[in-house]
């Protein structure tokens, strides 16, 4: 029963809620990134060798939360035995996800001097954060919690997600290049439609104890709660075909867009070739940085019919609540919020249109090749988005500073990405590319830890390149600099 309500809960969120985010961090800075570079920077399409490449497909994913442990699980170890138990404890729990799935990205270069890229792309984030609460598995109603959580008051709870697709176009061109310093700069727009959007926001939870037959109640009083979720999600009707469901479902989306901007300035200390010289030699550097605003826009959402805003619970008694929301007669929204309305204040359909932002963010990222192939990467990404306490919605990117070593060629790669994220989560993963693949962990434990699976994520890629990509010529660029007196 466990397996097959936790299915029903991770597959809710990936329907309604969650996203897939850019987080390829092992190419983040590589020369080899291609198209699939330019979700960290515009910019970035100008530095590569290749005169074209093709992203055919890739798929990422990132997740975290202290809410639950996922038990006798990874990546090297499916057993029948596999469970899930919610942590115990008081305090803040919090959720935070994402996602990405890009198909048939290409970046084509229109000289050594300019480049475009373009392609379609589904992506979507979600985060949610409550305040301190005391959790444990003797907790059976309403009752129990409050005895349990004297002290943490006032509740409150935030969650918000969106999910989208794009279509993207970017050009990038270099405005400086006098032999010792390069300057690309690159810019992309970004058309949306929004697919999922929600969010839910409650703040000043209260309670009193009142006497009541000589006996103590709880009063729950206080507490604002507004939440509202995509009209599309009302088109979507148990007797009509998954065809018809789903034309119903796109048809209401609403539009979006955003737009990305970035730089990378190239520095050389060793000479230029002759214009005649291997073209490999135009892209070595000493030191590249790069910076980038990205994801600056959002997306737009009608309000569901069960949408709803309140002034909270006013003086209810414990049991009376239990009554209401425990006794099982709740199995959709709509009766969800014809109840909730019988205990509330001021309760308050929401109609009309609601922005959800996209995870804008300032990204500064250093390249250095190292000798022999080595290079190390580092990238400090940070959002600008921010809180959700108020009317002004959006998510948030989880990345924020990365350390990557890695060995690559052409051909060959492997990384070894550290990453610090905002939820105070230090990972270690790896990836490997060969050839046209590349693979990455955010967290190796998920291959050597059975308590992980809650807490890291994954990438894959399919990528092309023209044929002479693959050539046996060493890349100067990981060579020993020559230095010029």
């Amino acid at each position: 029963m466990k397996k097959r309500t936790l299915f029903i809960l991770l597959l809710g969120f990936i329907l309604s809620a969650s996203g897939w985010a850019q987080n390829y961090h092992a190419i983040e800075g590589s020369p080899f990134a291609g198209s699939l570079g330019v979700s960290n920077n515009p910019a970035s399409i100008l530095s590569t060798p290749y005169p074209w490449d093709i992203t055919l497909f890739s798929a990422q994913g990132t997740w975290s939360t202290n809410v639950l442990t996922l038990y006798n699980l990874s990546l090297l170890s499916f057993s029948d035995s596999s469970k899930y138990g919610i942590n115990n404890g008081n305090y803040g729990r919090r959720v935070n996800f994402n996602y990405n799935i890009h198909l048939l990205n290409a970046r084509i270069a229109l000289g050594r001097t300019s480049a475009i890229a373009f392609g379609a792309n589904l992506r979507g984030y979600g985060i949610a954060h409550t305040s301190a609460y005391n959790y444990s598995d003797t907790i059976h109603n309403i009752r129990n919690y409050l005895d349990d959580n004297q002290g943490n008051e006032p509740y409150s709870a935030n969650f918000v997600t969106s999910s989208w697709i794009e279509l993207f176009a970017t050009y990038a061109h270099t405005f400086i290049d006098d032999g010792d310093h390069r300057l690309n700069v690159g810019l992309t727009l970004r058309a949306m439609r929004g697919i999922s959007g929600a969010y839910m926001q409650f703040s000043g939870g209260t309670t009193k104890t009142v006497s009541a037959g000589g006996k103590p109640v709880y009063q729950v009083d206080g507490g604002n709660l507004r939440y509202g979720y995509s009209s599309n999600f009302d088109a979507w009707q148990n007797g009509n075909s998954t065809g018809q469901n789903l034309s119903n479902f796109l048809n209401l989306t609403q539009g979006g867009a955003a737009f990305d901007l970035g730089a990378e300035y190239l520095l050389r200390t060793q000479a230029l070739p002759d214009p005649g010289a291997d073209a490999d030699d135009y892209y070595d550097y000493e030191w590249k940085i790069g910076v980038s605003l990205l994801d600056i826009g959002e997306n737009r959402y009608k309000y569901g019919n069960q949408s709803l805003a309140t002034t909270g619970v006013r003086n209810v008694a414990d049991s009376i609540l239990d009554r209401k929301f425990g006794s099982g007669g709740i199995d959709n929204l709509r009766q969800f919020k014809d109840t909730l309305s019988t205990v509330v204040g001021a309760p308050a359909d929401l109609r009309g249109l609601y922005n959800i932002l996209n995870p804008a963010r300032f990204v500064i990222n250093v390249d250095r090749p190292l000798e022999n192939h080595f290079a190390v990467n580092a990238n400090l990404s940070l959002n600008l988005t921010g809180s959700n306490d108020g009317k002004r919605l959006g998510v948030k990117e989880m990345n924020l500073l990365t350390v990557t070593p890695r060995w690559e060629t052409r051909r060959w790669g492997v990384y070894l990405p550290i990453q610090y994220n905002t939820e105070n989560q230090l990972w270690i993963g790896g990836a490997f590319k060969a050839g046209p693949l590349l693979f990455g962990i955010h967290n190796w434990g998920f291959l050597f830890s059975k308590q992980k699976m809650a807490n890291g994520g994954g990438y894959i890629a399919l990528i092309i390149h023209p044929g002479h990509g693959f050539g046996e010529k060493e890349d100067k660029r990981y060579g020993c600099p020559v230095i010029r007196n």
